[in-house]
């Protein structure tokens, strides 16, 4: 399922692909990449609430800033909370960059492989096999709690009200 003009890339149009996912909805599957490149699913979080903070490329500044955001706030959470971060990026980018940055907490996964996670949230950036920037609070029972989805690929997420919504779901 295609859908026009719901996002922006510094002003241009892009198309999003795939079943978009709403509050209230049951939080579909899918399969991405650690980066050690094992298979990750959303049932291996079963039982946890989970953020998923979702970037089009660690390698530009406001997915660095995303990233490091949730992992600050990670730090002071229970390990009833999953906080994944999801991009296109290769697994072996993924690594190099969580290991030169510092980031321990956030789980940071690839969707290079099958576009699985685009797919099935409706986040694929059709004209750049990118994800669009959105942010995803799904609770212990694997109920989708909170969905935010930026228009502006470029603009940051709304961390505080991300971060309520996990709160909330604890």
């Amino acid at each position: 399922m295609d859908r026009k003009g719901i996002i922006t890339m510094k002003g241009n149009p892009l198309t999003l692909s795939g079943n978009p996912v709403k509050a209230g909805d049951k939080a579909p599957d899918f399969v991405v990449l650690d980066k050690d490149l094992k298979a990750k699913s959303l049932r291996d979080y079963a039982g946890k609430v989970k953020l998923i903070s979702v970037t089009p490329s660690l390698d530009t500044p406001v997915c660095d800033i995303q990233i490091h955001a949730f992992e600050k706030e990670a730090a002071g959470l229970s390990d009833d909370v999953a906080i994944l971060n999801i991009s296109v990026d290769l697994p072996f980018a993924i690594k190099r960059f969580c290991s030169a940055s510092g980031i321990e907490r956030v789980e940071a996964l690839s969707d290079h492989r099958d576009l699985s996670f685009g797919n099935a949230y409706g986040e694929l950036i059709k004209e750049l096999r990118l994800l669009a920037r959105s942010v995803f609070v799904i609770d212990k029972n694997d109920a989708v709690r909170y969905v935010e989805q930026l228009s502006e690929v470029t603009d940051e997420p709304d961390y505080d009200a991300a971060l309520n919504a996990l709160k909330s779901a604890l």
